[in-house]
């Protein structure tokens, strides 16, 4: 491949953060790693309470747009008001507490470069105290795959709006990037998975994510009140999609 492409394409790096002063300075720092340098990473502060903003300030590099949004909104508005200063035709998503290997952004714009790829996501690894927990993803994704499967982890997705379009995040306070991901498939974009492990996930006590009950709660309300799905279609869907947490947690 021509590696002028590195010239050409720019990532934007979509991080919301509250109260991250923990773990954002590390994934900075997987950001500042990456083998790929084109890219920029927009932080939005929801309105942080700790010493986010001077972890991030200690940075000093200007490919790093820290900016704070006026208000507490939740996560969606937040990656919403990265999205709307993102110049990138290429689109990342990383929160504020996950990681990236260094060659993650530059093996994944291979990937979609390579097979004309409009929506990429990639295997990640799980950190736990025993041991990593490597999630695997499938070469692809249609809707109903999906709903079935929520495999898709939101610090893995790259997107070219060249062929998706402008990105927005579904603005609801739990699982809107699940659903974002659900929009796009519904509109008949298929999601491609690189089966490689390139980022790592962690999981946070009290997080949402971290709860299975609530998780489960959201994705089913989500079901019938975004999607708009029938009773009988979203308890076909979640029959699977539990089986399929249950692998993904636990086996």
């Amino acid at each position: 491949m021509d590696k002028s492409y590195k010239k050409n394409n720019l990532i934007s790096i979509i991080t919301p953060v509250y109260n991250s002063e923990k773990y954002i300075g590390e994934t900075i720092k997987s950001v500042l790693a990456q083998s790929y340098k084109n890219w920029e990473m927009i932080i939005a502060d929801d309105c942080s309470k700790d010493n986010t903003a001077n972890v991030i300030n200690e940075f000093n590099d200007p490919r790093i747009k820290y900016f704070k949004l006026e208000e507490n909104s939740g996560a969606a508005v937040a990656r919403n008001k990265a999205l709307e200063k993102a110049k990138g035709k290429y689109i990342a998503f990383l929160d504020a507490d996950d990681m990236w290997k260094p060659n993650k952004l530059e093996k994944q714009l291979d990937f979609m470069i390579n097979d004309k790829v409009g929506f990429a996501f990639t295997s990640y690894e799980i950190l736990r105290e025993n041991g990593n927990k490597v999630i695997n993803v499938p070469s692809s994704l249609n809707y109903s795959q999906f709903m079935k499967n929520t495999i898709i982890g939101t610090l893995t997705v790259m997107v070219n709006t060249e062929i998706v379009g402008d990105v927005r995040l579904v603005n609801v306070k739990k699982d809107h990037d699940s659903m974002t991901w659900a929009k796009l498939l519904r509109e008949g974009h298929v999601a491609y998975g690189l089966n490689e492990s390139l980022a790592y996930y962690r999981k946070v006590e009290g997080s949402i994510s971290n709860d299975k009950f609530k998780a489960a709660k959201n994705h089913w309300n989500n079901c019938r009140n975004i999607e708009k799905l029938s009773i009988p279609k979203c308890l076909y869907y979640f029959f699977y999609y539990g089986i399929n947490a249950l692998k993904k947690h636990y086996f």
